[in-house]
């Protein structure tokens, strides 16, 4: 009888440490994804997005109309940046030194770089200007099984899913790697992926880069969700553990 209870007891112990091992490491397919494209769509700047426009030119003096800190002092601090910087209204324009309002939103930085450079030389206002355009309000907040949840600003152009969890200090053991969500608004609609971070075949769809706004949400595996139910306390566990110990004494006899 003891012999039988613990050949039970390793074999469960032995199946519950290969479900544990599959579903924790990240990415298990990974050679089989080595050579895929990455699908990737550049971000729209969208309403209520904070822009820095920088213009210069060979003349350094006949570009200082056209920047909106001209009259300021360098600044380091992102805060005090996003004051300094263009506001994207409802309608999804910007108010532009000499120029006056230009609409912005559904652009790419890059595109409306071209756009405010081809303005600017083609109306006479600058000779070979050069314009930046850069989103100074990115954030995407990550919510439950992580172990930093919370709003995260980011400045990069390309910040991927994993260098986003990264910020949030990675998945806590109880997060269930199958089952993250990212939730995100393009043109006024909502659309929500699945992602399995123990696979890559995602790694190529065009929510491998986050978004300005997205929502990621970490759903928590099974064992976090019997631990707020059921099997919710340690009294609940031995009772459980008796129960088996008593079943397999019966059996046995």
């Amino acid at each position: 009888m003891r012999n039988t209870f613990v050949l039970l007891f390793f074999t469960c112990f032995l199946f519950q440490s290969c479900g544990l091992k599959k579903d924790v490491i990240y990415f298990q397919d990974n050679e089989s994804s080595q050579l895929e494209m990455i699908n990737y769509s550049p971000a729209k700047i969208q309403s209520n997005d904070i822009l820095s426009i920088s213009v210069s030119s060979i003349v350094p003096e006949a570009a200082i109309p056209y920047n909106m800190d001209k009259y300021s002092i360098p600044i380091n601090n992102s805060d005090l940046l996003k004051l300094q910087g263009y506001l994207v209204s409802k309608s999804g324009a910007i108010v532009f030194p000499v120029l006056g309002n230009i609409h912005v939103a559904g652009k790419t930085p890059s595109v409306l770089e071209t756009e405010l450079k081809g303005r600017l030389q083609k109306g006479g206002h600058l000779l070979k200007p050069i314009v930046n355009v850069r989103v100074l309000n990115n954030k995407i907040t990550i919510l439950g099984e992580v172990n930093n949840p919370g709003t995260y600003n980011y400045s990069e152009s390309q910040l991927s899913i994993p260098q986003a969890i990264g910020y949030a200090g990675d998945l806590t053991i109880q997060g269930n790697r199958k089952d993250i969500l990212l939730i995100r608004e393009e043109n006024g609609k909502r659309k929500v992926f699945n992602i399995d971070l123990t696979k890559t075949d995602w790694f190529s769809q065009p929510y491998y880069y986050i978004k300005q706004n997205d929502l990621l949400v970490v759903n928590p595996n099974t064992s976090k969700v019997r631990s707020a139910g059921l099997f919710g306390k340690a009294t609940d566990l031995l009772s459980l553990f008796s129960v088996i110990l008593s079943t397999t004494v019966l059996i046995t006899n």
